[in-house]
């Protein structure tokens, strides 16, 4: 489902001189559907990095990055978009949502965009909020005056009301308690037995034992090491 061949990443500093920095050559993973896998290595090593060159907001400098079929590393712009409506999800570690737009309505806007109704797409959203214990009298707010630990949990709802093939999590269960972490983690297992394919980054090593298949350490893939 998730196929990265020999891909290296380079940033152009253009207000040092156009300095050319090179943080990532010849990383090659492979995810199958079903499956977890980990990014490990020191900050630093390009485990965001390579999150982002999957979801398309950094373009590789080189190789190539197949989600389900597409190439995102040449794909173009309406290309990425529709991968993002039906096959890939992403939760990052920050809410991004337009102001004063309610909660109930951010959780169940990709379903929306699918053309789910809006009655099935707000059940959905309303089991998805009670699960992660987002009280009620909350749903009809922004999201944006939440609390970092609720902000993270309406992010991960948003994440999984569409069933994506494939999953991009970044650090999932930071700042949650452990009811809420149990509660994320049996929403990745769900994920993978309907035949996911995700990749994510995780600092709970227990919960990176529990859902992850494989661990990859980025750090073989700077460019110091990828002699």
């Amino acid at each position: 489902m998730i196929e990265i061949e020999n891909v290296s990443k380079t940033f152009t500093l253009h207000n040092q001189g156009g300095t050319v920095i090179h943080v990532m050559k010849g990383a090659s993973v492979s995810v199958a559907s079903g499956e977890c896998v980990a990014l490990t290595g020191a900050s630093g090593a390009g485990k965001s990095t390579l999150m982002r060159m999957i979801y398309g907001n950094y373009r590789a400098a080189s190789g190539r990055i197949l989600v389900g079929g597409v190439d995102v590393s040449c794909a173009a712009p309406r290309e990425i978009i529709a991968l993002r409506r039906t096959v890939l999800g992403y939760v990052s570690q920050f809410l991004r949502v337009v102001p004063r737009v309610p909660t109930l309505d951010v959780v169940a806007e990709p379903l929306r965009a699918v053309g789910v109704s809006a009655q099935e797409a707000e059940v959905r959203a309303t089991e998805l909020l009670r699960q992660l214990n987002i009280p009620e009298t909350l749903w009809g707010l922004s999201p944006t005056t939440f609390s970092g630990g609720e902000q993270q949990r309406v992010n991960i709802a948003r994440g999984f009301a569409y069933p994506y093939p494939a999953l991009l999590l970044d650090e999932p269960t930071a700042s949650l308690d452990a009811h809420n972490r149990e509660v994320v983690l049996s929403l990745i297992e769900d994920a993978k037995a309907r035949g996911a394919a995700i990749v994510g980054i995780f600092h709970d090593e227990a919960a990176r034992d529990r859902i992850c298949d494989r661990v990859i350490d980025v750090t073989g893939f700077t460019p110091a090491r990828a002699a």
